[in-house]
Formats: structure tokens, C-alpha cells, sequence
């Protein structure tokens, strides 16, 4: 008898040390905000490279069409961190609320102003006067970057009408059907799009030129957010995702596109894998190598929420409290 209690406290040792039980996993839920996206890549390519299990973490993750519904799960207190654009801190905390990106994974959008071919008088936002305009979801990112083309261009905001369509089929679906006359979307919808003719290109924010030309300066966008508060009792926690992601961003900058594509489950693809591949390699250079906030990248959101946003303009927000740089800094 006790020579079979030794043999189950030695098993269960070992168990412990080989990290053979999942038991032992922190567990946590982040919710991204359409996990197919492109600028989304780093959250499902973490999962599939083994990196969360290399860290000791069992992570969940979950999906919602638009980022402001992911923020919405995060403030309810349903996930621990949302994958979506950094934006999102800088205008919670105009409205009282303590969110940080703590792995800044990108520094453009990654998005595109489509117009369908249908409607050839819109040659720039100036046009978006009685316009219907796509966008992820009312609140979004994509929500946040098309008001201020508007309102940049003179176009108020009660001239247009912003329509909630998501991405992938659904936007497509809009074109196609006229439900919008233009849209923001990403990767691969972008491609899908064009490739049939059905639109084209107003504005690029594709890459970190385009993006400055566009916006004026670097636009941090995709990123790891969580609320402050959690973050500061959870510091072991924040510091293992961080190495996770951070060295999943080292991945992505050592592989080529299609390197990347095979780790990726085949229905991102959208039925075309060259298709995917060939988005990913003219895009892939938006993510940060170290997930580190740009220098520059902070004050270009606020200037652009400023812009159009009756919630931020005028507010006092302190950016130092919108992102961190210590976990990235400190990852292995």
C-alpha cells in the first residue's frame, strides 16, 4: 500500500513537471473582433504555434463581428482580453473607463474605403454626402476611421449614414445588393472584392505609409486591450501573454506569407488560399516585430477621435494610461 501511494505521488510529480496536465493551465477567454481578419492573425497563430500552452495558458478564443462588441464582452466582465484595435482605449477612457493595449500587434489599420463600382461619382469622402457606408458595427474601429474621412473631407456627420454590415459575405452582400454605396473592411474581404470588379480602392490604409498619407501620421490599430484594473492584480498572467504574442509577432516577421498561411485553418481562406497568401504578403508588413506602441502612434488616435468624436474632443486623456510597453519589453 505504500509503496503504490509513492508510485502516485511520484506520477503526479512528474505530471507537474512535464506540464502533462492541463488542470494546471491558467485559464483565459479573449474575445476578438472577427478572428478571420487578417489584422487579426496573431490570436488564432499564437493558438495554432502552441504558444499559450509554451506559456502555461489554456486560452479561449472567442469571436464577434465588430471590435465594439468585443469591448462590450470585456467590460461586462465575460473575457479577460480583447484582440481589436487600440482606438478603443483611448475612447473608453473619455468615458471614465481604464482599458491598456498591452501587445500593440500592428501600426496601420489594415483597412480599405471600398466604393462599389456601381457608384462612380464618389471619388473621395468629400462624396459621402446621402451616402449609405459599411462599416463593421456602429461604435467600431472602422466606424471611428470612416467619420473622420468624412468630417475631414467637410462632410458632417448627420450627412451619411453609417450601416452596420460586418465583414466577409455579409459585407459583400451589401455591395452586391446596394445596400451600401462604399465600406470599410480587411483582409481577405478586401480581395475578394476586388477580384470581381465589384469595387474599388478610395482609400489604403494597408501599410504604415498609406496609412500616414491617409490619417497623418502612424495609426496603431490591432492590439492585445485589457482593463487596467485587471492587468494590475494579474501581472504574472499579463507577462505570459505578452510572451506569447510577442514572440508569435517575431513569427510572422521571420516567415514568408505563405510560411504563415499553413499554420492558419483553411476556412480563413474564403475558398482561395493564393488569394489569402498573396493579401497577407503585401500586408504583413503592419505588424510590429516586437509588439511595442509606436513613438508617434497614440497622439495620432487622439488627434483623429478629436476630429469628429463630441466624446473625445475636448476631453483630457491621458495616453500614458491607454498602453503599456513593460510586458513586451520584458517577454522571453
Amino acid at each position: 500500500m505504500r509503496l503504490k501511494s509513492v508510485l502516485l505521488c511520484g506520477i503526479a510529480a512528474l505530471a507537474v513537471t512535464t506540464g502533462a496536465t492541463s488542470a494546471w493551465a491558467e485559464k483565459i477567454t479573449i474575445m476578438v473582433g472577427g478572428i478571420e481578419k487578417q489584422i487579426y492573425l496573431p490570436a488564432k497563430l499564437a493558438e495554432s504555434l502552441g504558444y499559450f500552452k509554451d506559456e502555461g495558458l489554456e486560452v479561449e478564443l472567442l469571436s464577434e463581428p465588430a471590435g465594439v462588441d468585443a469591448e462590450d464582452e470585456l467590460l461586462a466582465g465575460a473575457v479577460q482580453g480583447v484582440v481589436g484595435f487600440y482606438d478603443h482605449c483611448v475612447d473608453l477612457q473619455a468615458k471614465g473607463k481604464f482599458v491598456e493595449s498591452i501587445v500593440q500587434f500592428s501600426q496601420a489599420p489594415g483597412e480599405v474605403e471600398l466604393v462599389s463600382s456601381k457608384h462612380p461619382e464618389i471619388k473621395s469622402p468629400a462624396d459621402f454626402k446621402g451616402k449609405s457606408l459599411g462599416v463593421t458595427g456602429l461604435g467600431s474601429s472602422t466606424n471611428f476611421l470612416t467619420q473622420y474621412l468624412a468630417v475631414k473631407q467637410g462632410v458632417k456627420l448627420g450627412e451619411f449614414t453609417s450601416v452596420p454590415v460586418g465583414a466577409g459575405n455579409t459585407f459583400i452582400a451589401a455591395i452586391q445588393q446596394d445596400t451600401i454605396q462604399a465600406g470599410m473592411t480587411t483582409e481577405p474581404t478586401i480581395s475578394r472584392l476586388l477580384m470581381t470588379g465589384e469595387t474599388k480602392i478610395l482609400i489604403d490604409m494597408r501599410t504604415k505609409d498609406l496609412t500616414k498619407a491617409a490619417l497623418g501620421g502612424t495609426y496603431p490599430a490591432a492590439s492585445l486591450y485589457m482593463e487596467s484594473g485587471w492587468v494590475a492584480t494579474h501581472r504574472d498572467t499579463t507577462q505570459k501573454l505578452a510572451n506569447a504574442f510577442v514572440k508569435t509577432l517575431k513569427f510572422i516577421n521571420a516567415h514568408t506569407a505563405d510560411e504563415i498561411a499553413q499554420k492558419m485553418p483553411k476556412e480563413y481562406f474564403a475558398g482561395d488560399r493564393d488569394m489569402y497568401v498573396k493579401a497577407l504578403d503585401a500586408g504583413k508588413g503592419m505588424f510590429t516585430p516586437d509588439g511595442v506602441m509606436p513613438d508617434d502612434g497614440p497622439a495620432t488616435v487622439l488627434a483623429v477621435l478629436s476630429g469628429f468624436s463630441k466624446n473625445v474632443k475636448g476631453k483630457s486623456i491621458d495616453l500614458a494610461k491607454t498602453y503599456t510597453t513593460e510586458f513586451v519589453k520584458a517577454a522571453k
